[in-house]
């Protein structure tokens, strides 16, 4: 059954619009990968800096791949010429979990 990733990113409240622009430039880049099921970018409502980016893989090589792969060459700054950016999140945490049940609406 799939993999879940839920990396936690701390972002301060004025680096909210630049991690949420960042990740929309991105659009496209993970949905091609081997294995990739699903993305979400959650931001949070109340109480909290931490947003949460939600990704589902076929299996636990695939998202492996990912990240020695397009997610590594990403992170590694801008373009040819460009200098590296600084981070929108102060901190991040990574954290893991195997799909044991999942349903979706009846008839979809």
């Amino acid at each position: 059954m799939s993999v879940v990733k839920i990396n936690v990113l701390t972002v301060p409240a004025e680096q909210r619009e630049v991690l949420e622009k960042r990740f929309a430039s991105r659009a496209g880049t993970v949905e091609g990968s081997d294995g990739f099921e699903w993305f979400e970018l959650l931001r949070p409502v109340e109480g909290t800096d931490n947003y949460l980016v939600y990704t589902r893989w076929r299996d636990e090589e695939s998202f492996q791949a990912w990240m020695e792969g397009p997610m590594k060459s990403a992170h590694q700054g801008g373009g040819e010429g460009e200098a590296p950016k600084r981070p929108a999140a102060s901190g991040s945490t990574l954290w893991s979990f195997d799909v044991v049940q999942s349903t979706g609406p009846k008839g979809a």
